[in-house]
């Protein structure tokens, strides 16, 4: 393999088409496309300053790397990834992939990041600000989350999540097959139309949660006071550890609380219109 330490490059495509190539203490300047339709690439202590950095990149390894605001749209259409110890501090990073590995990476500005991603495994990653990350991603793993971003898991499949902080709205719409064990979400409006939602062990915060859900599940979850108005038009299995404020219209299933403040059964309920909404006390 290759080695190049301690240079500068700029300008077009410095490093395009290269492969077997390890780079170290590099600092990639203004310009676009530095590595590209490359392969086999390692980066180690480099600082990405320069537009669409790594593109059509088939495997590499990126670590303890800084990714400059003027990086973006700087990983896209780049296959068997791992990055570790990075920060970065662009947006619109990580798009159209397979197989993406990131520990401990900080994402300073994470508007549209991870889109249609196939294969993303996190661990111990946080982001901040921007909206819409893991648009339309699919088999995912997460041990370990800090986000503050909006609308953060729209339209995703397949998703396995331990032990996040997730501070949004919008979270979870559209989803299929996901599973949030150990997790605090807090955020309006979690996890409409999704599909086959399992949560476990988890807190819930926020207005109208999990409404016009289809087999929902939640297996030894708590509500925070202002998670109000939950379950409406959902099919619902639901174990809840104390008080729920409100709950309204929720179409079938099972819901189990220690106390409720109100259960709301209007007109506009819908078919079967035949959810239980029982006390633990009643079981």
């Amino acid at each position: 393999m290759e080695i190049i330490k301690d240079k500068e490059f700029g300008g077009e495509r410095p490093l395009f088409g290269t492969h077997d190539l390890q780079i170290e203490n590099v600092v990639i300047r203004a310009g676009e496309s530095a590595i590209k339709e490359c392969r086999n690439i390692t980066a180690v202590k480099c600082r990405f300053e320069g537009k669409y950095p790594l593109w059509h990149v088939a495997g590499s390894e990126i670590r303890e790397c800084y990714f400059a605001p003027e990086s973006r749209s700087a990983i896209w259409y780049s296959d068997d990834m791992v990055m570790t110890d990075t920060v970065i501090d662009a947006p619109k990073f990580f798009r159209e992939m397979k197989n993406l590995r990131l520990e401990r990476v900080v994402l300073n500005d994470a508007d549209e990041t991870f889109w249609n991603v196939d294969g993303l495994e996190l661990h111990d990653v946080k982001l901040h600000d921007g909206t819409y990350p893991f648009m339309g991603s699919r088999n995912i793993k997460v041990y370990g989350l800090e986000s503050d971003s909006k609308y953060v898991f729209q339209y995703v499949k397949n998703v396995e999540i331990h032990n996040a902080r997730i501070v949004t709205k919008d979270a979870f719409w559209e989803t299929e097959n996901v599973t949030i064990y150990d997790s605090d979400i807090d955020g309006e409006y979690l996890g409409w139309h999704s599909k086959n939602l399992r949560l476990v062990n988890c807190r819930i915060a926020g207005t109208q949660p999990l409404c016009y859900a289809e087999n929902l599940v939640l297996e030894n979850c708590t509500f925070a006071p202002d998670a109000d108005l939950a379950f409406e038009f959902s099919s619902v299995e639901a174990d809840v550890v104390g008080h729920i404020h409100s709950v309204k219209n929720p179409s079938s299933g099972r819901i189990v609380a220690n106390s409720y403040g109100e259960i709301i059964i209007d007109k506009y309920i819908k078919e079967p219109a035949n959810c239980k909404i029982l006390k633990r006390n009643e079981i």
